[in-house]
């Protein structure tokens, strides 16, 4: 599943690589056509380039929602879920120990 998002997210980094290749030809032939300036072209490419960045995130977003979805359905949990887990099964083996040491000999045997 990991690799569903790794791939997503790459993705979305090629599109944003290709915005910027893309918006670098599109100023020359603002400039040559409509006769802009080179700064007005550096500002359309800047909103372009800022556009693509809002894409990659918004992507980034929906694939890791998807992955947790696809998760899920599989019945597996999140590392973090697992962790808190873990440490609370240490917890309470660590109570377990303590009150069984804790408690007088006659008590234990019973």
């Amino acid at each position: 599943m990991f690799e569903l998002f790794e791939k997503a997210v790459l993705t979305a980094l090629g599109a944003a690589a290709l915005t910027q290749k893309k918006g670098e030809e599109l100023i020359q032939e603002m400039k040559s056509r409509y006769k802009i300036s080179e700064e007005e072209g550096r500002a359309f490419l800047d909103r372009i380039q800022e556009m693509a960045r809002t894409g990659q995130q918004k992507t980034a977003e929906v694939a890791e929602t998807e992955v947790k979805k696809a998760l899920d359905r599989m019945g597996m949990v999140s590392r973090d879920d697992f962790e808190k887990l873990e440490r609370r099964v240490r917890a309470l083996e660590a109570l377990s120990a303590e009150s069984v040491t804790s408690q007088p000999e006659d008590e234990c045997l019973g």
